[in-house]
């Protein structure tokens, strides 16, 4: 972890901000324990439960702070997304809280149960293929002819901030956390939740959960650059972005301790245990900071007060199955 803050792009007074805009529009998410979880873990861990967050994840949250700094006539133009699903739905919720057009740029393989979720809030939805083409291309070639804005899903300084608020919230109801786990994609719950987490809580360790066949989060952290890596196949589809942002990556080397991997069996677990022992329906991406900790990928939390984010709850029926089968 750098100690270097030196004009970092989301600082905690962003993150309060952002909590003034969504409170009494977003969810305040219960912190949930159990005995059984303490157990397996060797540590006492409390959840914040964002898979019941508005749209089924904590997306929701910088979505809507995003689109709320808008300027009435960058509302009147519309928006532009591009996202396998949570940030999709989001963005979409958030716009027609706001009466803002959405137009989202969705993977052809994204969860049907997100794409149909992405419509029903209203948004128009371009598909694409993830293996071939270029998301952000296409978003932004959408946005230019359009005079649009771009919303991107993680690189964007609103977007962490709002993240940034469900830390804050678990912090708010459990002071005295030792560890913070959270799952990363392109960065940014992790990066807002680390703001959170050095200014509420500075002696605190801050730890990253990524697939362990996506580098991306670890090689960049180690290189001090944004790393390009392919996109593997995994359940983990929530995490599946080829890279961190630039924002998110400079947030990372200065507040966050280390990152791991965690496989698609060990987000499983999580989610089975999460299911039949605290009545709680996960998706894999949700449930890979648990995951990780199951597994033993932080054998050093062992006796510590530790907090996990689970980050989302947009599950199709079929994986939810492989789960608990």
């Amino acid at each position: 972890m750098s100690t270097a803050t030196d004009a970092l792009p989301v600082v905690f007074e962003d993150v309060r901000r952002a909590a003034e805009r969504l409170a009494g529009v977003a969810h305040r998410t219960p912190v949930l324990t159990s005995r059984t979880l303490d157990a397996a873990t060797g540590a006492t861990v409390f959840c914040k439960a964002e898979h019941l967050q508005r749209i089924g994840a904590f997306k929701f949250r910088g979505a809507y702070n995003a689109l709320a700094a808008l300027d009435p006539h960058e509302r009147a133009r519309g928006v532009v997304a591009f996202s396998s699903g949570n940030h999709a739905q989001a963005v979409a919720l958030a716009a027609r809280l706001l009466a803002v057009p959405a137009t989202i740029v969705m993977p052809l393989d994204a969860p049907p149960v997100k794409v149909a979720a992405t419509r029903d809030y209203g948004a128009e939805v371009v598909t694409y293929d993830r293996y071939t083409e270029d998301r952000r291309a296409i978003g932004e070639a959408i946005a230019t002819e359009r005079g649009a804005t771009v919303v991107p899903p993680y690189d964007h300084p609103d977007v962490i901030a709002g993240q940034g608020t469900a830390a804050l919230e678990l912090l708010e109801d459990v002071p005295d956390l030792d560890a913070l786990v959270v799952p990363i994609g392109g960065g940014g719950l992790l990066a807002g939740s680390a703001v959170s987490m050095r200014a509420v809580r500075p002696e605190a360790t801050v730890l990253g959960v990524e697939p362990a066949g996506r580098r991306a989060a670890r090689d960049a952290m180690q290189r001090g650059e944004v790393v390009q890596v392919p996109v593997g196949r995994t359940l983990l589809d929530g995490q599946q972005t080829p890279e961190v942002g630039v924002r998110n990556l400079a947030l990372l080397r200065a507040h966050v301790d280390r990152v791991e991997g965690v496989d698609d069996d060990e987000a499983l677990a999580a989610m089975r245990l999460l299911a039949t022992r605290m009545k709680q329906v996960v998706e894999p991406s949700g449930a890979s900071a648990l995951g990780a900790l199951l597994a033993g990928r932080f054998p050093d939390l062992r006796g510590a007060r530790v907090g996990v984010l689970l980050s989302g709850g947009n599950v199709t029926p079929e994986v939810l199955a492989r789960a608990l089968a």
